[in-house]
């Protein structure tokens, strides 16, 4: 009998990447082929399943009920970061073009 119980169905899932053991890898995707479902069901239901457990967690979370997912990167800084070299890129250009001669055209 399977410890991991049957998929439920509606939960809102979120992308996570991460890296495993080369060894935790196989076992993963061996186990999910074992129960015909998908790797990220295995791992959401392991993560329920043993963490339920850890008594000292669990009641360390009911005192710490705030999220501890960082906040995604916003796009207002993700272009902050890419605006100054397209800013550098179009200087440049434009500098040769603004009244700088090149010693053809002297």
């Amino acid at each position: 009998m399977p410890v991991i119980k049957p998929r439920t169905r509606g939960k809102q899932l979120v992308r996570h990447i991460t890296r495993l053991d080369r060894e935790n890898n196989e076992t993963l995707y061996a186990y999910a082929h074992f129960l015909s479902e998908p790797t990220e069901y295995v791992i959401n239901q392991l993560i329920e399943s043993v963490l339920a457990k850890d008594k000292e967690f669990l009641a360390w979370r009911a005192e710490h009920s705030e999220s501890y997912v960082p906040p995604p990167a916003s796009q207002a800084t993700r272009m902050k970061r890419s605006r100054p070299a397209a800013d550098r890129t179009h200087h440049t250009t434009s500098s040769r073009h603004a009244g700088v001669s090149s010693p053809a055209g002297a």
